[in-house]
């Protein structure tokens, strides 16, 4: 990590209050009351008949947009928490990885409508009669457009820091907590910020598809921006659409400026390098909060007496032999973990039991057989998207990636790129094809990739990035250009980057195929032969048989990908691409 020679350090003076501490005051009870106030809107009753439509007007989006924002921001706080927690214990427990790791890649596979027709009534039934029950049920929805980006994410960093800051850590002893908080997660925070930035996009991705929620015959809009969007699909109303495609790119932008640019900014100082780059990210607003004296008022007068008296309050534990707290320990946390074992395994043998009691009957080998055969035309479709997207993308990304400047322009114009419901190009698309006599079973690549095509970029960009500058710098000594330049650092330097990127676009390709392979506007539809469309169909229809059997064949098909090669680049990655 980056250091400062304590004889080099210029001592402070004393700060007091000033207009800077005001700004971010109001900045914080901005931020609390319009949770309050869009969150108010979550608790008010809710009757399915009686549901007021969403405005067609332009005046209704800023509130739309609210909401929807709200549902994004507590979406990502549980997709945050779920991704450190899995990806640690991954790495971290050989037990727990054999089963969180293909657990992660059979939940990566489950389509978004797949999650919302199983959670939709069981949320509903949890909060009769309020709206929260539908609300919980579209950021549930929204959360599995985020996380297993993030998860997959974390994992690959925490497996690939450096050995040596590992045996430093055991070597002073540090403690589980200790070793976390001051190795694992700053060296996990560049990417795990790049990844978040994407996963953040995807939920927008899927933001139409969790508020206006069509499952099982159920028909419910929740006020967001998302529904707006559906809306107007449905209408074929341009105008609508257009305003809500700018106070998407609005919120975009906003959320730039004001979370990940200084997120970025602030984790500039845990790169692993000898020598600061020249040219290290900024932030305006992270510039302004670092010179607000009200943060460090708090954590003087607040935080840190709390720590202390949390410190000294008595502990009953620490009476005990250290060998027998070490061991009661250990054990409460293996009973804890056969619980939670037990209980996953009991929750999946009752739904699988379900699941071949509604196939029973209903399933014949000539129906499967067409499932798996659709199954196979969207998996070449995903290859083709990943292939093509690997080859555009990883020059641009490692360009990115080693200009600083250019990145502070490119990462706003990626993240609205990543964040644009594919959806939302119909107008264009739909005519375009038509137009040309395209038909969707090729076109549908294109509009799969303008979902997915973006995660192997920000890893790349990420991993690029992540380069320490004094490798750069021995590269320029030694003369390194080109091919040899690419072969000798880059490649090397991005591959377990874009290992995860991958992994996770064509993961996410399975989920982005519901949308690409059934295209409509107005009174236009276009369709694909594939699985997604398949999946859209017999989902709205409410036809639980067949969403069971192509959900679980989707799932197969991601399952077996992983298996033979992501979870095999994986290995080889954490192998021969360590910055030891």
């Amino acid at each position: 990590m980056k250091s400062t020679a304590p004889q080099l350090v210029v001592v402070e003076e004393r700060r007091g209050f000033g207009w800077v501490d005001l700004v971010s005051m109001l900045i914080v009870l901005a931020l609390l009351w319009g949770a309050l106030h869009f969150g108010r809107g979550m608790l008010v009753h809710f009757d399915p008949a009686a549901m007021p439509p969403v405005e067609s007007s332009p005046a209704w989006i800023p509130y739309y947009a609210g909401r929807t924002l709200l549902r994004m921001w507590i979406a990502f706080a549980f997709s945050l928490a779920f991704a450190i927690g899995t990806g640690w214990l991954a790495a971290k427990n050989r037990h727990a990885r054999v089963v969180i790791l293909p657990a992660l890649d059979v939940l990566q596979s489950v389509p978004v409508l797949g999650f919302l027709s199983a959670t939709v009534t069981g949320f509903m039934a949890l909060f009769p009669g309020s709206l929260l029950g539908v609300e919980c049920a579209a950021i549930f929805a929204i959360f599995t457009g985020q996380v297993w980006n993030m998860a997959f994410g974390f994992y690959h960093s925490m497996v690939t820091i450096p050995a040596d800051m590992q045996e430093a850590a055991s070597t002073y002893g540090l403690s589980r907590w200790q070793r976390f908080r001051t190795v694992e997660l700053p060296g996990s925070a560049h990417s795990l910020i790049w990844n978040s930035m994407m996963s953040f996009g995807g939920g927008w991705f899927f933001v139409a598809q969790s508020e206006a929620i069509s499952v099982m015959n159920k028909n419910i809009e929740l006020p967001g921006l998302g529904s707006y969007m559906a809306q107007a699909i449905a209408r074929g109303d341009n105008a609508a659409a257009a305003w809500a495609v700018v106070a998407m790119i609005v919120l975009i932008l906003v959320s730039d400026q004001l979370v990940w640019r200084p997120l970025l900014a602030w984790a500039d100082r845990f790169k692993i390098e000898l020598t600061e780059s020249s040219t290290p990210a900024t932030s305006w607003f992270y510039d302004l909060l670092r010179g607000a004296y009200v943060f460090t008022w708090f954590d003087e007068r607040v935080r840190r007496p709390l720590a202390d008296w949390l410190v000294r309050a008595p502990n009953p534990a620490a009476a005990l032999p250290p060998r027998v707290r070490t061991a009661g320990g250990r054990w409460f946390w293996r009973l804890a973990g056969g619980a939670a074992a037990l209980w996953l395994a009991a929750q999946v043998f009752e739904g699988l039991t379900a699941a071949v009691a509604a196939l029973h009957g209903a399933m014949t080998l000539a129906t499967f057989g067409h499932i798996v055969w659709l199954g196979c035309l969207t998996a070449l479709r995903v290859a083709a998207m990943t292939v093509l997207a690997t080859l555009v993308w990883t020059p641009v990304g490692v360009w990115i990636g080693f200009q600083p400047r250019v990145a502070r322009f490119a990462q706003p114009l990626a993240q609205i790129g990543a964040s644009f419901p594919v959806n939302m190009t119909f107008p264009i698309v739909v005519g375009f094809f038509v137009a040309t006599h395209i038909t969707l079973n090729w076109g549908s690549i294109l509009l799969i990739a303008m979902g997915t095509q973006w995660y192997i970029l920000f890893n790349v960009v990420a991993g690029a990035m992540a380069i320490p500058n004094d490798l750069k710098e021995a590269a320029r000594v030694y003369g390194l250009k080109d091919w040899n330049l690419w072969r000798t650092l880059i490649l090397p330097a991005i591959f377990p980057f874009w290992v995860t990127g991958a992994c996770t676009a064509a993961g996410g390709a399975w989920n982005a195929s519901i949308v690409a392979e059934l295209a409509t506007w107005g009174h236009t539809t276009l369709q694909a032969d594939g699985l997604g469309a398949y999946i859209a169909q017999v989902t709205k229809t409410g036809d639980t048989p067949m969403i069971i059997a192509s959900i679980g064949v989707m799932s197969i098909f991601v399952v077996v990908m992983n298996k033979l090669i992501w979870r095999r680049l994986y290995g080889y990655s954490e192998r021969r691409f360590r910055l030891d």
